[in-house]
């Protein structure tokens, strides 16, 4: 019975050997060491030209409102975009477009009533001769509206084309200004000490010298 039960647990340990997974390996990498990269140092006129760098004041852009001025008055919007105001052109070449398309319409306009006119004084047909009512007075009186309102229209172009030079040369000499650090105008919370009543939003000016 002893010798079975012997053989029987020698059986049973072979196949357990046999079912077991091999030892694990580890693989060992052979790591590069780190390296220390040499420069070599600055030197000393090296040092202080870095230090000058830093410490230099920092360049402010400028613009020359006089140059401003004369792109704007040879090309209405060119001293806007001289002044990196690019959102500024569509609005001066519209208010100038419209005031020129209003300006030719009334020319039109008046041409027409002109010309009617002359013709109905000398009593010849015109354009408007079959309408009934169409007197010499009432051709004059629309002439008239006409020349004024084209009048009308070339004043207020040529205020939008001066405005146009005034802005580009106002602009360009208040960018410095408006980029000091020591002169701020900004949105601010009052506070009253000597009332009970809330605080107030309002705008603060800054000057520092």
């Amino acid at each position: 019975m002893k010798r079975f039960t012997v053989f029987f647990l020698l059986i049973f340990s072979l196949k357990l050997l046999a079912q077991a997974s091999p030892v694990d390996s580890v693989r060992v990498q052979k790591q590069s060491r780190d390296t220390i990269v040499s420069t070599k140092p600055k030197g000393e006129v090296e040092v202080i030209a870095d230090i000058e760098k830093v410490n230099a004041p920092q360049k402010t852009v400028r613009y020359n409102p006089t140059k401003a001025g004369l792109y704007s008055a040879v090309l209405p919007g060119l001293g806007q975009y001289y002044n990196k105001k690019y959102w500024k052109i569509p609005i001066v070449w519209g208010a100038i477009g419209t005031g020129i398309g209003i300006t030719i319409w009334n020319e039109n306009q008046y041409t027409r009533y002109r010309s009617a006119f002359v013709a109905q004084l000398n009593g010849q047909t015109h354009e408007f001769s079959n309408i009934p009512g169409i007197t010499a007075d009432a051709l004059g009186r629309a002439q008239d509206r006409s020349k004024r309102q084209r009048d009308y229209a070339i004043a207020i172009t040529s205020l939008i084309y001066i405005l146009n030079i005034v802005d580009a040369v106002v602009d360009a000499h208040l960018y410095e200004g408006r980029k000091d650090p020591d002169l701020a105008l900004k949105p601010a919370v009052i506070f009253d000490e000597f009332s009970n009543q809330n605080a107030k939003a309002g705008l603060s000016f800054n000057y520092n010298f």
